[in-house]
């Protein structure tokens, strides 16, 4: 009985210290801080507070004041509300070993309906699931209600959409053989490259339904490279290799594939090849009249690129352009280097030319047999005119390049595609291996007879 009567007791003393706590001493330091306001008219305010009707009059404005802020809290809790929890995912029931399932959402809205409280309660519980029980169900349409497992009673859930219109299809399987796909090739080093890849299987199951099977064309194994703890020449070891089924079009189709991750050897490599840098002058028959390119230097003369071996071995240098028109004065460019097609990286990005001038000279160079380029199968080609086929070229340069001229490496041609069975004057062009000379022929055009080739 005691223990009793001593509960009482704390009970009560517990509701004087909250009252203490929450109403009068609040109160208390409102109306000390008005008088800390108002201290000029503190005597005032004083006399109305020692007057017992004043005192009262003050502790009813206190009193409705906190009346009427509860009242407007409690009012705020009981009102009825709504709020829609957006993209609730959805589970199905049904034996997904031997069906496929079509047409059911992912998600679903839930709209709460209900006091705010109960609304902030439910919201809190862990009992969000939307359930769709397909047990029982065989191949074909059906229409199926969608379920919540409600948390409170006393709320009211309005799911949308709450009714879905599915197909039941009998889970099939098919063998499919698989390949890879390299993603994410620019997450490691560009002077890398995937030389080979290696998967554990090379044949998976596709399961779904029979139209869904149909369209599947390829399997393959998405080696990314971002997953690669640390890239570098060798082989690595790369786990949780994931698989996708595409159509003919190329697009993905949603199948089960078994096993569903795999793991792949990469085996990665850096072929590199070094060349040289060949400058190449525009325009050097708009050079200033008289002058000639004398000399012409790099600050670097050769390059290492990084790529695909095969297109590697089809590279033998790295032209730089550099446009020479109207020069009349030395001249140093700053190129930026273009990377050919199928190189990652190169060793360099921009080299500096020094174009140096001189005073031109010219000279002949006599007895250059005429060849011919792009002649059509079948046909037989035929210099009109006596030594017509024997040409003099014009080289123009400053002395001391044209002294030391290997005759041997210019080339005096005519293009004859496209070309076909008649007489034709075509342009006589002329080329050499030194680009700071001019080269020109003395006969600009010569007559040919083109015939076809008599069969034995």
């Amino acid at each position: 009985m005691n223990k009793f009567f001593k509960s009482i007791s704390r009970f009560f003393r517990n509701i004087g210290r909250f009252i203490d706590k929450k109403i009068v001493l609040p109160i208390t330091k409102f109306f000390v801080s008005i008088t800390e306001k108002f201290k000029g008219n503190g005597r005032s305010f004083e006399k109305i507070l020692s007057k017992k009707s004043g005192l009262i009059i003050v502790s009813l404005i206190a009193a409705l004041f906190v009346f009427f802020a509860a009242d407007m809290r409690s009012t705020s809790l009981i009102e009825t509300s709504a709020e829609v929890l957006y993209d609730q995912p959805i589970s199905a029931i049904y034996n997904e070993e031997a069906y496929v399932v079509e047409g059911l959402p992912e998600t679903v809205d839930i709209t709460l309906v209900g006091r705010k409280s109960d609304i902030y309660l439910a919201k809190q519980l862990p009992t969000n699931d939307i359930t769709v029980d397909l047990t029982g169900l065989g191949p074909g349409v059906h229409k199926v209600n969608l379920k919540y497992k409600k948390s409170l009673s006393t709320v009211e859930y309005k799911l949308d959409p709450s009714v879905a219109t599915i197909v039941i299809s009998e889970k099939v399987s098919e063998e499919k053989e698989v390949n890879y796909e390299v993603i994410n090739k620019d997450k490691i080093d560009s002077k890398l490259m995937v030389e080979d890849v290696t998967l554990d299987t090379d044949k998976v199951y596709v399961k779904g339904n029979e139209a869904t099977l149909k369209e599947v064309a390829s399997v393959k194994a998405l080696i990314d490279l971002k997953n690669l703890v640390d890239p570098k020449v060798g082989e690595q070891k790369l786990k949780g290799v994931k698989f996708v089924a595409y159509d003919s079009m190329g697009k993905k189709v949603d199948v089960e594939i078994v096993p569903g991750e795999i793991t792949a050897t990469v085996k990665i490599s850096s072929p590199q090849k070094e060349v040289p840098i060949r400058v190449i002058p525009e325009n050097y028959d708009k050079i200033v009249f008289g002058k000639a390119i004398s000399n012409i230097s790099t600050d670097i003369t050769k390059v290492t690129l990084y790529g695909d071996s095969a297109k590697l071995d089809k590279i033998s240098y790295i032209p730089v352009y550099v446009d020479v028109a109207d020069l009349k004065d030395d001249k140093k460019f700053s190129v930026t280097l273009t990377r050919p097609n199928g190189v990652r990286a190169m060793s360099e990005t921009s080299v500096n030319v020094n174009v140096e001038l001189g005073e031109e000279t010219s000279k002949e160079i006599t007895g250059k047999r005429l060849e011919y380029e792009n002649l059509g199968d079948g046909l037989v080609v035929q210099a009109l005119g006596q030594n017509s086929a024997i040409v003099t070229v014009n080289v123009k340069g400053v002395e001391s390049v044209l002294s030391s001229l290997d005759a041997s490496t210019i080339k005096a041609y005519v293009d004859l595609k496209g070309l076909g069975v008649g007489e034709h004057e075509i342009p006589i062009l002329v080329k050499g291996s030194d680009l700071r000379i001019k080269y020109s022929s003395k006969i600009t055009k010569i007559r040919l007879r083109i015939t076809e080739e008599k069969s034995n």
